[in-house]
């Protein structure tokens, strides 16, 4: 069973955090980073992710990453963990990848399944290559569920079973499916961390033993997003409902509906750096970054 201190540490509000790019030259923009970086630790995140899903982490090259990580902890206390993402279509490729992480000073790997060949992985295969994965590599494993991408489903019994690894300190489930998430949470047993990637259903999430979320919702209203959080650990269901059902539309108008676009768009209206995002992602139409600042202002963030 994995250690308890260690998969304590990956708890409470994550931030999958985006990757911003100069306008002119479509380099990382590293001034711009450390800035937003800043912005949310001030807010008292509980941890910072690279290169998921809104940080375009499919996008960035080996080199960039190395330098972003490098960036990222010049600004975040050591006490504040640093998760990168990654996976590759091979299992081998997978394992150079997160011990190039491991070694540019990362303290876990979000480790996302091969969706080229996903259709025809039976779930032997797909655990024998993240088993292989945790084997390997030089920091813990959060596993990342997010078949909207992959479209891989991690059945809840081969989630249980990977749960148990000791090199597996968590999954992040990005499905959206409470049910699903209900069902992982009876298979791991309190062996891992439990992250829910909805925004809309962090609270719900909690009430069936989430550890945490790794939410972009956390970069959008960072204290409210732990307020949530807190309120539900201090017993106080009714104001933690309250800034949920708050909070919800702007997960599944903004984040769900765009993507990184619509998170980097809403990052630009609320001050801080969104900027574009890397091609082939195009940025929202004018008549989009509308409808981004209205469910803003709906949710009175702006």
């Amino acid at each position: 069973m994995p250690d308890a201190t260690r998969t304590a540490r990956f708890s409470g509000i994550l931030v999958p955090v985006t990757t911003p790019f100069d306008p002119v030259t479509g380099e990382i923009a590293p001034v711009s980073f450390r800035e937003n970086l800043r912005r949310w630790i001030d807010a008292g995140v509980d941890g910072i992710v690279l290169f998921g899903t809104n940080g375009e982490g499919k996008l960035v090259d080996a080199e960039e990453k190395r330098r972003l990580i490098d960036y990222a902890r010049d600004v975040v206390p050591s006490d504040v963990p640093i998760v990168a993402g990654a996976g590759a279509e091979s299992t081998r490729a997978t394992i150079a990848e997160v011990r190039k992480l491991g070694d540019a000073g990362v303290d876990a790997v979000l480790v996302s399944a091969p969706p080229y060949f996903g259709s025809i992985l039976s779930p032997a295969a797909l655990r024998d290559h993240f088993t292989a994965i945790a084997d390997a590599s030089p920091v813990p494993v959060i596993l990342y569920h997010i078949p909207k991408y992959t479209h891989v489903t991690l059945e809840a019994g081969l989630v249980g079973e990977l749960a148990r690894h000791p090199n597996v300190a968590g999954i992040k489930d990005s499905s959206g499916d409470l049910k699903r998430f209900a069902d992982y949470s009876d298979a791991c047993g309190g062996a891992c961390s439990l992250l829910v990637g909805s925004g809309a259903i962090l609270y719900p999430a909690l009430e069936l033993g989430a550890a945490g979320g790794i939410v972009a919702l956390g970069l959008l209203a960072p204290e409210l997003t732990l307020r949530i959080h807190r309120h539900f650990l201090a017993g106080e269901t009714r104001e933690a409902g309250a800034i949920q059902t708050r909070l919800a539309p702007v997960h599944r108008e903004i984040v769900a509906r765009f993507g990184p676009p619509g998170t980097k768009a809403a990052l630009d209206a609320l001050g801080f750096f969104g900027g574009p995002p890397r091609p082939p992602l195009a940025p929202l139409s004018e008549k989009e970054r509308r409808q981004v600042v209205q469910v803003l202002q709906a949710a009175e963030l702006v």
